[in-house]
């Protein structure tokens, strides 16, 4: 997909160089391609995570149970991560002990709970749902299985406990997968 102010702003600076300059100083010149590097890195999914306030708490719960380790290279993985809301909708002492860092093994297995070998977009979890008679069969890494449904437009997904968690925000892309943001925390059973 093109980012079209990105294009017009790029199409407009171009047009406008030869009426300022016919060269770019050296020092412009690095300028300038320092920024169009910075513009397309790619990132990976822990730095996806980590840029966005509202995944805060995801990103920890990812940080202390070492899987951010796996998530920083390797890949690709399907990512469903659970907003600072849904965190907030548990117990205050149930969330303080489930961050705690002597929790390690619970934290990784729900980390792990929500990561997926390969990367799915909307589209590929749509289509098989629809291949699925409805819903389709997801298998984490951590090796349970996400049942995913749709509601209109909208992807539902039921974890192992029976929960269900809607997709908010679906196709975010990092260098190594794709990221859905749910609003309800997936936990084995």
């Amino acid at each position: 997909m093109f980012n079209t102010p990105k294009i017009i702003l790029a199409s407009t600076l171009l047009a406008m160089v030869p009426a300022c300059s016919s060269e770019l100083s050296k020092e412009e010149q690095e300028i300038l391609d320092a920024r169009i590097a910075e513009d397309t890195k790619p990132t990976n999914m822990i730095a996806v995570l980590q840029d966005d306030p509202d995944l805060s708490t995801a990103s920890i719960l990812v940080g202390l149970s070492g899987v951010g380790a796996e998530l920083q290279d390797n890949g690709p993985f399907t990512a469903f991560a659970a907003t600072n809301d849904a965190f907030n909708k548990m117990d205050a002492k149930r969330l303080s002990e489930l961050l705690s860092v002597d929790n390690k093994e619970e934290l990784e297995t729900i980390a792990k709970f929500g990561l997926v070998k390969g990367s799915m977009t909307s589209a590929d979890i749509g289509k098989a749902i629809a291949g699925g008679g409805g819903s389709a069969s997801i298998t984490t890494v951590q090796g349970g299985v996400i049942k995913a449904t749709m509601d209109g437009d909208t992807i539902i997904l039921q974890d192992g406990a029976g929960n269900k968690a809607n997709v908010t925000q679906a196709d975010v892309k990092s260098s190594n997968g794709t990221l859905h943001v749910v609003d309800n925390l997936l936990m084995p059973e």
